[in-house]
């Protein structure tokens, strides 16, 4: 069948849902590719028109004549549909049921696992699908979970968003620019080949004004491109200035805190060396105040407790006898107490003394004192002449003669 609009009108509109349908198409889409800007006008258009379930089985032919362009690196088709597969998918994803709808962002995320399109081509198609779900249900959440779109990229960052119109103008200035460049530079070659018959004038004056047509439309597509080029540097330039100032202040800020750090850092040592060391008197506040005689505020000097002997009750041992109390005139109180004066014995015409002497003292502290005997000549005398008292004579005489 040959390459007409009707001929391709009729192959979407017989376009089923089966796989065998679906690759049977692709395949003679394909044969025709001289004709791909051509064919991709016509989908879109199909697609616009077409039912919900209809939709997405031109979604799907979509992508399998995608998926076999980059498979045989040919380009035509993927150049044909970058322009207005964001369009024709958001078509497809609007008003279809949830069942379609996961279906379409499946071959979505195909797209992107695969690399089908280029990376801002795919950031529009899944921009305007999640505008869709946004705009459907604000604060609710796809179903399933969520979007299928598990790459980081699907999203992309605020700052980035003015980017993202400028770089799809500048994809679908690239792709037309391209196509028309070619063909312009084709015919170009054709004509000015050195096998190339020379035409009559007539025909070559009309093949002329048509490679005029044809490069103007080219020149016309580049400058589209150039445009869309420069605008681009001018919001990456924008963005790349924006971030340079905020650059200059985090380095500044960064540079501060350093700072603050290392004076912490000091300090923390002192305080810590301080304490290893004690905190020497000449260091401590307290005690300069102390030394200087003016107390501070809420500091004392510390009272110091006065030394006190202990009892007398202390030192005398338990079990002790009493001292009891002497008479005036002393004498010997039930055969235990010794004055501590001299006295003279009955019969006898001696005085004894009394004498310390620290071999007697009684292991409880109670000191012994042995009287000394002062001897006078009349004494002597009173012996030597036998004038003794009788009693004592008589127990002179007992003891010197004791009983056998």
């Amino acid at each position: 069948m040959a390459y007409t609009d009707d001929a391709v009108k009729a192959k979407l509109s017989a376009l089923n849902e089966t796989q065998e349908g679906i690759v049977t198409v692709a395949q003679w889409v394909m044969f025709h590719r001289r004709h791909a800007e051509r064919t991709a006008q016509l989908w879109l258009q199909k697609l616009r028109d077409s039912p919900s379930p209809k939709r997405l089985n031109l979604i799907y032919l979509a992508n399998e004549v995608a998926q076999q362009s980059r498979a045989r690196r040919k380009q035509d088709f993927l150049l044909a549909f970058s322009p207005i597969i964001a369009e024709a998918t958001a078509t497809a994803y609007k008003g279809a049921s949830n069942d379609i709808q996961q279906k379409i962002r499946r071959v979505v995320e195909v797209w992107r696992q695969r690399t089908i399109f280029e990376p801002a081509i795919q950031d529009a198609i899944e921009a305007r699908v999640d505008d869709i779900d946004k705009s459907r249900s604000i604060g609710k959440k796809p179903p399933l979970g969520g979007s299928l779109f598990s790459s980081p990229s699907g999203s992309t960052p605020s700052e980035l968003q003015p980017l993202v119109p400028l770089q799809v103008a500048l994809s679908k200035a690239t792709v037309s620019s391209s196509a028309s460049a070619t063909t312009a530079n084709a015919e170009y070659d054709k004509m000015h080949g050195p096998n190339t018959p020379l035409p009559t004038p007539p025909v070559h004056a009309a093949r002329l004004s048509q490679l005029l047509k044809a490069l103007a439309n080219a020149e016309s597509s580049v400058s589209e491109v150039i445009k869309s080029r420069l605008a681009l540097i001018d919001g990456l330039e924008k963005l790349l200035e924006t971030n340079r100032t905020a650059l200059s202040k985090e380095q500044s800020l960064a540079t501060q805190l350093s700072g603050r750090k290392t004076e912490t850092e000091s300090k923390k040592r002192e305080v810590e060396d301080g304490i290893m060391r004690g905190l020497s008197a000449e260091n401590s506040p307290a005690i300069n105040l102390l030394d200087s005689g003016v107390e501070g505020e809420g500091v004392a000097r510390p009272e110091i407790e006065a030394i006190t002997p202990p009892p007398v009750e202390a030192l005398t041992p338990v079990g002790s006898p009493k001292p009891e109390p002497q008479d005036a005139n002393p004498s010997f109180q039930n055969g235990n107490h010794v004055p501590d004066m001299p006295f003279t014995l009955p019969g006898f015409g001696f005085t004894t003394e009394p004498v310390y002497d620290g071999a007697h003292d009684d292991p409880n502290g109670v000191h012994a004192k042995k009287r000394k005997v002062v001897h006078e000549e009349e004494d002597y005398a009173r012996f030597a002449s036998g004038d003794l008292d009788a009693d004592v004579a008589e127990l002179l005489k007992q003891e010197s003669n004791p009983p056998q």
